[in-house]
């Protein structure tokens, strides 16, 4: 599972998944990726899922790169409890995902087998997602310099 080694306050606020991301919106590594099409938070568990579908359906070929890390603890409070008396203990630990933020990317694979894998990850996820390739991201051409 994945979790910061440590952080500087134990419990965050809640706060906004408004607008689009500004960085982590582009394929920058691998040949093809997922991209969100809606805002929400993604466990660290579903993350892992995600990777090991893609992982186990090319047979550990190529390489799987993930994009988002989960660092906001969101914490609960007991099943009938009280209000009051303070913030809940710490449950989980999810990424906070904006619309258009690229999740995972993998290379090094044949464009079918790395669709299919793509394919069955979105599945693992709480997320509407898009499967694309670098060219549709820049728009074209493919300039690497």
């Amino acid at each position: 599972m994945l979790m910061p080694k440590r952080v500087k306050h134990r419990k965050q606020f809640r706060g906004s998944m408004a607008g689009k991301p500004s960085r982590g919106n582009t394929i920058s590594q691998g040949e093809y990726g997922i991209v969100a099409m809606e805002p929400a938070w993604i466990k660290s568990n579903q993350i892992e899922a995600a990777r090991i579908a893609m992982t186990r359906f090319t047979k550990r070929g190529g390489k799987v790169y993930i994009k988002i890390f989960p660092d906001k603890p969101v914490t609960t409070k007991p099943a009938e409890t009280r209000m009051g008396s303070g913030k809940g203990s710490l449950e989980y630990w999810v990424a906070v995902v904006k619309p258009g933020r690229v999740l995972f990317e993998i290379a090094g694979i044949p464009e079918d087998i790395a669709r299919e894998a793509l394919r069955l990850a979105t599945h693992k996820l709480p997320v509407k997602c898009k499967i694309v390739s670098r060219a549709d991201l820049e728009g074209g051409e493919n300039s690497e310099n």
